[in-house]
């Protein structure tokens, strides 16, 4: 394995900084599912990749960021496989410009309006805790929120700009440039060198990064995993309660839209 905790850097942080968001044991760990649904195993052997495949939530999904691209775990199945370009900033942070807005901190009260903008925006993973990562920054404009940005990922000396997101009929203002530097320059105040990933294929934003001073430290791999689809047992529509067709129903997603030959129809 690297030396380099960015190499893996789900696994880094849930092993160091943000061990206190871990769930699991050393075979594999993951990170409280309020805060997102990154996890990682120790190795690709048998019993690490097992372990991993037990943290998959029931109807939802794990994310994997691994420098190399990871095999898929027994029981689970691929629902998407993406490279990132991971990023780190070289020399201090830019200066605040004359025309930059006026930014905000922001904070449990402002969390409403944080996920909604995320789910507008989707700058990554988001869940009901994601803001409690650690600062968070915005831009508003009587009242509304245009804009935010803060941090994720922590590792040794270092810390991950991310959350970048604007809505979109406030873009093309530089709003996004302007709160990217406000989290730089207060990592570096923390002595913290920002980091953060981006799609390999998102020219725009690789071209915003790397004019605020951040370069290319490698490309890393995404895989988002979910539980393998199994069959249900196949009961006659008349011998299920209707507590348990609605039960069925509910949990069991892949099986909607529904045909007349749905194995929980027959």
């Amino acid at each position: 394995m690297s030396a380099h905790p960015l190499d893996r850097p789900i696994r880094s942080i849930l092993t160091g900084r943000q061990a206190h968001l871990a769930q699991g044991d050393a075979r594999a760990v993951r990170i409280d599912r309020d805060y997102g649904p990154f996890g990682a195993a120790s190795d690709t052997g048998a019993a690490a990749q097992a372990a991993l495949a037990a943290l998959v939530p029931e109807g939802g999904e794990l994310w994997l960021v691994e420098g190399e691209a990871w095999p898929l775990p027994p029981g689970t199945r691929e629902v998407k496989r993406a490279i990132l370009t991971q990023m780190v900033a070289e020399g201090p942070p830019p200066e605040p410009r004359a025309d930059d807005p006026f930014i905000v901190p922001l904070g449990e009260a402002d969390a409403a309006e944080m996920t909604a903008l995320a789910e507008h925006a989707k700058p990554g993973p988001w869940g009901p805790k994601t803001h409690l990562y650690g600062p968070f920054f915005g831009v508003r404009e009587q009242g509304r929120l245009l804009a935010m940005a803060g941090q994720r990922m922590l590792v040794p000396g270092m810390a991950e700009v991310s959350g970048v997101a604007t809505w979109a009929d406030c873009r093309g203002r530089g709003l996004a440039r302007a709160l990217i530097g406000h989290v730089m320059r207060a990592m570096a105040q923390r002595g913290e060198t920002p980091f953060l990933h981006s799609y390999a294929d998102n020219e725009g934003a690789i071209a915003l990064y790397e004019s605020l001073g951040f370069r290319e430290r490698r490309q890393v791999h995404v895989l988002v995993i979910a539980r393998r689809w199994t069959d249900a047992p196949i009961l006659p529509r008349s011998r299920l309660s209707q507590q348990q067709f609605w039960h069925r129903a509910t949990c069991w997603p892949w099986r909607r839209p529904w045909t007349k030959n749905s194995p929980i129809m027959a």
